[in-house]
């Protein structure tokens, strides 16, 4: 068995050759197919979370006074950058992909910003860092990669196929309003029930054909982005019981987040998820010649 090539001109690891292209139990029926079904959607999964598995494993075990010296914040982004690093070295993660989860570094390092910004304070990192910036710590845009990683990975592994997706340009307004309220609530008022009407509305009929096995299987594209933001929202509820970020209701004492984070979270796997799946259909229209 050889590493399989992709699009972007790079190769497969092996393991995730095998995941998908091979079939080591032939025919099967009955509950052995559930069984068997159900272990590789969670090797999958697992495998699509292994970017954000391994960082947030690192949040837990890292010290909160650093290590050898170095502030807990550069630790974290040293082990960020040092993932990064190996699944593209190892061929579990292409160069598109890593391309495509820059952005998202960028993207949510901005919106860090602005929340913690002097004005703002929705949230804060309260301890030192050499690599702060305008009061961020540069890992923390990985929190957002993470996620976007998740996506990229879950994608290509499962096979996702798309069907009834709205008009590219319909979804990607609402993308942007998405963005957008994140910010502008604070000075014109929280709009996100509004737009996740407009997401209800426009993702109503559309659903996703994914592949844990040998057989597709099919659900509603709107469950799946309630469900990733559901568990976001758990990650979330551990990385602030570790103080590597407060609200202000924690600063105090540490309290579960807001169960209404949790919409926020879905809101943001939806502008996530059309991001990726605008790349992928640009992608689709280019010709690269080889």
């Amino acid at each position: 068995m050889t590493p399989e090539s992709t699009a972007d001109g790079g190769r497969l690891s092996l393991l995730d050759v095998y995941l998908c292209n091979h079939r080591p139990f032939g025919e099967i029926h009955g509950i052995t197919r559930f069984v068997i079904e159900f272990l590789y959607f969670g090797i999958k999964e697992a495998r699509a979370c292994l970017f954000a598995g391994l960082f947030f494993v690192s949040i837990f075990i890292v010290p909160r006074t650093g290590v050898f010296g170095i502030p807990r914040y550069d630790v974290l982004l040293i082990i960020a950058l040092a993932i990064q690093s190996l699944m593209i070295w190892s061929k579990l993660e292409t160069w598109d992909e890593a391309k495509a989860i820059g952005l998202f570094h960028v993207v949510g390092f901005a919106l860090e910003v602005f929340k913690t910004s002097g004005s703002i304070q929705s949230w804060s990192y309260p301890d030192f860092a050499y690599t702060k910036v305008l009061g961020v710590p540069l890992f923390s845009g990985f929190m957002y990669a993470a996620v976007g990683s998740y996506i990229i990975q879950a994608w290509r592994l499962f096979d996702l196929r798309i069907h009834h997706h709205p008009s590219y340009w319909m979804a990607g307004l609402v993308a942007i309003a998405i963005y957008a309220n994140f910010f502008t609530h604070h000075f014109i008022g929280d709009y996100r029930w509004y737009i996740a009407a407009c997401a209800l509305g426009l993702y109503a009929r559309t659903t996703v054909t994914y592949r844990p096995y040998d057989r597709d299987r099919r659900m509603p594209l709107l469950v799946a982005f309630v469900l990733i933001g559901f568990f976001i929202w758990l990650a979330e509820n551990i990385s602030t019981f570790f103080g590597i970020w407060q609200y202000p209701n924690q600063i105090g004492a540490w309290s579960v987040v807001h169960l209404g984070k949790w919409s926020s979270w879905s809101l943001l796997v939806v502008m996530t998820f059309t991001i990726v799946a605008n790349l992928k259909h640009i992608k689709q229209k280019i010709y690269v010649p080889v």
